[in-house]
């Protein structure tokens, strides 16, 4: 039974792992900052098998409140072992171009405060030399491309930052996981027209519940998407910048 800590629970894809812990039989804290959303799918969990299932408002770029968060939820599982780091933003490219302060955001959203819980949350699973961390980056972050180079930026920023801590955490034990998804139907993509490269949420989410199992370092969800992104990045930037990606 793990007890897991589930940060941006609303979101298609954490909803999804969400259920997959709750037929392991896990005892789950959910946090996201619509009080009615969260309770919805803590009831849909409990149908599906969790013995136990928290609730936590909270924004969570408000990185100020992250250690507390951290006490509430252990506290309130009695232990912690597992965190799914799953909120997120798509921002306007566009709009961040044009305004900084749009661009600031999508950073601190998908980046800062992603990167400020992955390390509070080291710290712990450190101090009790176990845990597994899931943070869920982009395919986006592989390579800067014109069409989303801010929140590219962020993911890249946010792998970089989990490679790091999973170097540091080795040799304790401590499994950070870093998914990279490519395109998937969600609410955040519902403005983008969808083709044969999307996957479903629930796709990922048995692709993130299978890393956790086989405590792998780096996944791609889907798998193919690892080749995909090994031929971009081997693009020559000559070559890469004239592209309209």
């Amino acid at each position: 039974m793990r007890r897991v800590v589930i940060f941006g629970a609303t979101s298609a894809i954490a909803e999804a792992t969400a259920r997959l812990f709750a037929a392991d039989g896990d005892r789950i804290c959910l946090v996201g900052r619509r009080a009615d959303r969260l309770e919805q799918i803590a009831a849909d969990l409990r149908v599906r098998g969790a013995p136990q299932v928290e609730t936590i408002v909270a924004d969570l770029v408000d990185t100020d409140r992250h250690e507390s968060l951290l006490d509430e939820a252990t506290e309130r599982l009695g232990g912690l072992d597992t965190a799914l780091i799953a909120h997120g933003s798509l921002g306007d490219q566009g709009r961040c171009q044009a305004d900084w302060k749009r661009a600031e955001l999508e950073l601190r959203t998908n980046f800062l405060s992603a990167a400020s819980l992955l390390g509070a949350l080291a710290n712990r699973f450190e101090a009790q030399r176990h845990g597994t961390v899931v943070v869920i980056s982009s395919v986006a972050g592989d390579r800067g491309r014109q069409s989303n180079y801010v929140y590219g930026a962020a993911k890249a920023g946010l792998t970089a930052f989990a490679s790091g801590v999973r170097n540091r955490l080795a040799r304790h034990g401590i499994t950070v996981i870093t998914v990279k998804p490519g395109f998937v139907d969600t609410p955040m993509t519902a403005h983008v027209p969808k083709g044969p490269l999307f996957a479903s949420p629930e796709t990922v989410a048995r692709g993130i519940h299978r890393a956790i199992v086989r405590r792998r370092d780096v996944v791609y969800l889907p798998g193919f998407w690892r080749w995909i992104m090994l031929a971009v990045r081997a693009l020559p930037e000559r070559i890469f910048k004239r592209l309209r990606l």
